[in-house]
C-alpha cells in the first residue's frame, strides 16, 4: 500500500494525476470494503493509464437530474474487474471509482436515502421502499444489494423480480404508499453506463427541499462498510411481479380517450424494445386490444451491450432502423420504439406516399396534446365554464407549437426546467391544492373522480411532454411513461385512420391552423476529467460573454436561468440552472445547456412561421434558417473554446 501511495503522490506532484483525483482515491481505499479497488488503482498506476485514473476519481457521483448517473464499465478494464466475467459479456465487477457506478457509490447513495427515509417517518414506523432496474450491465446486481441494505438497516422493500420500467417503479411508489423508490438505469445511454434514479413518496423523482437533504446524508457517508441491525430490528424484502404488472396495466388503459377507435382497428404495428424492458407491458397491452404487433426478433432480447444499435436512445434514428426495416418488409404502418428503461418512445409512420418517416418528440407530443384536448372537449369533460382549469405542462425546450394549441381551445400552459421531475413537482403541487377534506385517499380514486376534483378545485393535467421524447398523460404516474405514451399514440393513429388521413398529413393541418414550428437538437460530447471542464467553459463563456447579434439577426432577449429571478406561467420561482435562452429578432431561437446526465453540452434550436401559404415551401425556409442558425453556433462554439 505504502507503494502505492507513493506512486500516486509523485504523480501527482508531477501533474499526471488531478489533486482532486488523489483525494478521492484515498477517500475510496480508506471507505472500501474489499481490496478489490486497491487492485484496480495498482494496476492502473503500474500500467500508467493516469487519463483513466483521473476519469474514475476526478469527483464524486453526485445527485444530479436523474440521481447518480456514470460508468460502470471503464474505458480501460482491469484484469481485477474482468474477473471470471460476467452475463452479457460484461466484467464480474463494476467498475472501480468515486466517479463511477459501482457498489461503492450505490451504498452511499441507498443509506443516504434510507437515512433521510427514517428522519422523515420519524420514528413511527419501518420505511418502506420500492427497488426496481432495466436490464443494464450490473442492474440487477445493484438493485438486489439495495434491497438487502434496506432491509439490514431497518427498512421494508420491494423488489420487482425481474426487469421493469421506470414508469411502473414510479406506479409502484404511489400504489404501495411507499416512502422512496429507486430504479437502477442510465435510461437511454452508452452500454457503459449506468445509474441510481431515486424517488420520493410522491412517486417523482426527488426535488427540492428533499434534494439537498439527502445529498448531505449520502455526501456525510465515507465508507461502503456498514453493520447490519440485529435480526430483530431488520426489515423484510418482498417480491413484485405479475399482480403489480396487472395494476399498472389496468391503469394505462384508463388513458385511451374513446377505446372503441380500437375496436377492430386492424393496425399493424413493429415494437421494440431495444433489448429493455419496454415489451413486458406494451407487447401484451397492444395485442390486447386488437392490434396485429410484430417485434423485433434480434431486440427482444434483454441484453445490457445493446447489440443491434450505437445507441438504445429512440431519439436517434438509426435505433429505429432494424423496426423500420421489419415494417417495410410486412406492411406495418407505425413503428414505435422504447429505450432500455421505457421511459422514452420513437415512432415512424407512412406518410401519403407510403414512405416511413420519423417524427421528432416534439411532433409526437404536439399530435397527442393536440388530440387529448380536441377529445376532452368533445367529450364534455372541458368546457367554456371549466377551461380555465386545464393545462398542458411542457419543458422550456420543448416546441412552442404545444404553446399555440393550448391558447387556441383557451387552456392554460405550464413550463417547466428541463427534467420531468419538473413536470411531476407541478402535478404534485396540483394535488396538494385539492382541500384535504375533499380528496380523502386521492390514490385510491378512479381517474374521472380525480379529474373532477382537480376541474373544481385545481387544475386538470390533461398532457404533459418534452423534447426528448417523453410524455406523460395521467398524474397516477409521475415520470415520462412510454408505455403509456405507446398507448396514447396508438389512439391518435387510430384516430388519424378513421378520418382517412395519414399521421403527417394530420400534423400538417396541426401546422396549417396553429403556425409551422421547427425545432433541432444537437450536441457536443466532451467526454472525462477533461471534458467536463471543457463543458463548464465553454456554458460559462455564454453568461459571461452572451452574443449580441447571430447569424445577422439581433438578440432582442437573454434569458440567464442560472443567474436571474425568473418566474413561470403559474408565477412559481424557478431553481437556479444552468440554461441559457437567446431570442433573435427574426424569431428564431436557441438554448444552452450542459446536460446532468451525459458529458455534453445541449443545443436546441427553435424556429416558426405563420401558417398561410405554401407549407411545402414554408418547411423549407425555416429548415435553411435553422441551417444556417446551428452553422453559426458552432463557428461561434469553437471560438469560445479556442480563448477558454
Amino acid at each position: 500500500m505504502m507503494q502505492l501511495h507513493d506512486m500516486l503522490t509523485t504523480a501527482a506532484a508531477d501533474g499526471r494525476l488531478l489533486p482532486s483525483a488523489l483525494q478521492n482515491i484515498e477517500s475510496l481505499l480508506a471507505g472500501t470494503a474489499t481490496d478489490l479497488a486497491e487492485r484496480v488503482v495498482g494496476e492502473l498506476a503500474e500500467g500508467g493509464h493516469w487519463d483513466e485514473l483521473n476519469d474514475r476519481f476526478f469527483k464524486q457521483l453526485a445527485f444530479g437530474t436523474g440521481g447518480l448517473r456514470g460508468r460502470t464499465v471503464g474505458r480501460v478494464v482491469t484484469t481485477a474487474e474482468r474477473g471470471a466475467g460476467g452475463p452479457d459479456g460484461r466484467p464480474e465487477w463494476p467498475c472501480v471509482g468515486t466517479a463511477s457506478m459501482n457498489h461503492y457509490n450505490v451504498s452511499r447513495a441507498v443509506r443516504g436515502l434510507i437515512a433521510y427515509a427514517k428522519r422523515h417517518v420519524g420514528g413511527t414506523r419501518r420505511p418502506v421502499l420500492v427497488f426496481a432496474h432495466d436490464t443494464r450491465h450490473f442492474s440487477r446486481d445493484f438493485a438486489e444489494f439495495c434491497a438487502k441494505v434496506c432491509a439490514d438497516l431497518g427498512c421494508d422493500a420491494y423488489l420487482f423480480e425481474g426487469p421493469r420500467s421506470t414508469p411502473q417503479l414510479s406506479f409502484a411508489v404511489r400504489e404501495l404508499r411507499a416512502d422512496a423508490g429507486v430504479v437502477l438505469t442510465a435510461s437511454h445511454n452508452p452500454p457503459h453506463d449506468n445509474g441510481f434514479k431515486a424517488y420520493f413518496d410522491d412517486g417523482a423523482q426527488i426535488v427540492e427541499p428533499h434534494a439537498s437533504a439527502i445529498v448531505a446524508e449520502v455526501n456525510a457517508i465515507s465508507s461502503e462498510r456498514y453493520e447490519p441491525l440485529p435480526e430483530s430490528e431488520r426489515g423484510t424484502v418482498r417480491m413484485l411481479g405479475a399482480e403489480m404488472d396487472a395494476r399498472y396495466t389496468e391503469l394505462l388503459k384508463t388513458l385511451l380517450l374513446r377505446p372503441e377507435l380500437l375496436e377492430g382497428a386492424e393496425t399493424k404495428i413493429v415494437f421494440t424494445n431495444l433489448h429493455g424492458t419496454g415489451g413486458h407491458i406494451n407487447v401484451p397491452m397492444l395485442r390486447g386490444f386488437g392490434f396485429d404487433v410484430l417485434t423485433v426478433p434480434e431486440q427482444d432480447v434483454q441484453d445490457g451491450r445493446f447489440p443491434t444499435v450505437e445507441s438504445p436512445n429512440p431519439e436517434n434514428a438509426p435505433a429505429l432502423r432494424m423496426g423500420i426495416e421489419l415494417a417495410e418488409k410486412s406492411g406495418a404502418e407505425i413503428v414505435i420504439g422504447t429505450d432500455p428503461d421505457a421511459d422514452r418512445m420513437g415512432v415512424a409512420v407512412r406518410d401519403g406516399s407510403g414512405r416511413m418517416v420519423l417524427l421528432t418528440g416534439n411532433q409526437i407530443g404536439s399530435l397527442m396534446a393536440w388530440y387529448r384536448l380536441k377529445t376532452c372537449f368533445e367529450k364534455g369533460w372541458l368546457t367554456d365554464a371549466n377551461r380555465s382549469r386545464a393545462v398542458l405542462v411542457k419543458t422550456y425546450v420543448t416546441t412552442e407549437l404545444q404553446r399555440a394549441i393550448a391558447d387556441g381551445f383557451g387552456v392554460s400552459l405550464a413550463d417547466t426546467l428541463t427534467g420531468f421531475k419538473y413536470i411531476a413537482e407541478k402535478l404534485r403541487k396540483y394535488e396538494m391544492a385539492i382541500p384535504a377534506d375533499k380528496k380523502g385517499d386521492y390514490r385510491s380514486l378512479d381517474q374521472a373522480a380525480t379529474r373532477a376534483l382537480r376541474l373544481e378545485y385545481s387544475r386538470f393535467f390533461v398532457f404533459g411532454g418534452e423534447e426528448s421524447y417523453g410524455y406523460l398523460g395521467s398524474d397516477a404516474v409521475r415520470d415520462k411513461d412510454a408505455n403509456g405514451a405507446t398507448l396514447m399514440f396508438a389512439e391518435v393513429a387510430a384516430y388519424a385512420k378513421s378520418q382517412g388521413v395519414t399521421l403527417p398529413e394530420l400534423l400538417d393541418s396541426i401546422y396549417r391552423e396553429y403556425g409551422y414550428y421547427l425545432e433541432r437538437g444537437h450536441s457536443m460530447v466532451m467526454e472525462g476529467a477533461d471534458g467536463a471542464a471543457k463543458i463548464q467553459a465553454l456554458a460559462g463563456s455564454y453568461a459571461a460573454n452572451p452574443p449580441a447579434e447571430v447569424d445577422g439577426s439581433a438578440v432582442t432577449r437573454i434569458r440567464d436561468f442560472a443567474k436571474q429571478d425568473i418566474y413561470d406561467q403559474e408565477g412559481d420561482l424557478l431553481p437556479k440552472e444552468k440554461m441559457l435562452f437567446v431570442d433573435l429578432a427574426d424569431g428564431r431561437s436557441f438554448a444552452v445547456r450542459p446536460s446532468g446526465t451525459e458529458p455534453k453540452i445541449k443545443y436546441y434550436l427553435f424556429s416558426k412561421s405563420d401558417a398561410g401559404g405554401d407549407l411545402v415551401a414554408t418547411k423549407a425556409a425555416v429548415a435553411a434558417g435553422l441551417d444556417r442558425l446551428w452553422a453559426w453556433i458552432g463557428s461561434d462554439a469553437a471560438a469560445r473554446m479556442a480563448v477558454a
